[in-house]
């Protein structure tokens, strides 16, 4: 749909249900990554189909086995773990992040000055203060049964 205003020439595209004012010159830069979004959806269609038609279709006696590199699979795959493991697991990524927070601080430090200083030394604290409550709480201890109530 064409429209005036102010003498200008407006051209209406909706994308995803939204109606999007735009330039006809804006409508032209943006005509390239709708074609490339088109092939993108297009490509992996195409190859999903191609796998589903080309692939093999055919049931052995250890199709449904779990590939153990060549070493034959001792007892069921399906094993309960402690719950440390994925403890362990949600502790080393809450560190990525911290350490994720710390190396933009690090980036933009001339930029923040004493306040981001500041502010990196008490998210520091925080995170020390949480590592030794852990700590003291036993959950870092593998060799403990239990773990405590109470500091």
């Amino acid at each position: 749909m064409k429209l005036s205003q102010n003498g200008l020439k407006f051209q209406s595209l909706i994308f995803g249900g939204l109606a999007l004012e735009q330039t006809s010159g804006e409508a032209a830069v943006l005509w390239p990554l709708a074609v490339y979004v088109g092939a993108v959806f297009v490509l992996a269609a195409g190859m999903i189909g191609l796998s589903y038609v080309l692939g093999e279709r055919h049931e052995g006696r250890v199709t449904g086995e779990p590939y153990e590199s060549g070493i034959l699979p001792t007892g069921a795959a399906w094993i309960r773990f402690d719950v440390k493991y994925y403890l362990m697991a949600m502790f080393f990524v809450i560190l990525d992040i911290e350490s994720i927070f710390i190396f933009a601080w690090a980036v933009a430090v001339r930029e923040t000055g004493w306040t981001g200083y500041l502010a990196a030394a008490i998210f520091i604290v925080i995170l020390m203060a949480a590592l030794f409550y852990l700590w003291r709480m036993g959950i870092l201890d593998w060799s403990a049964p239990t773990q405590k109530t109470g500091l």
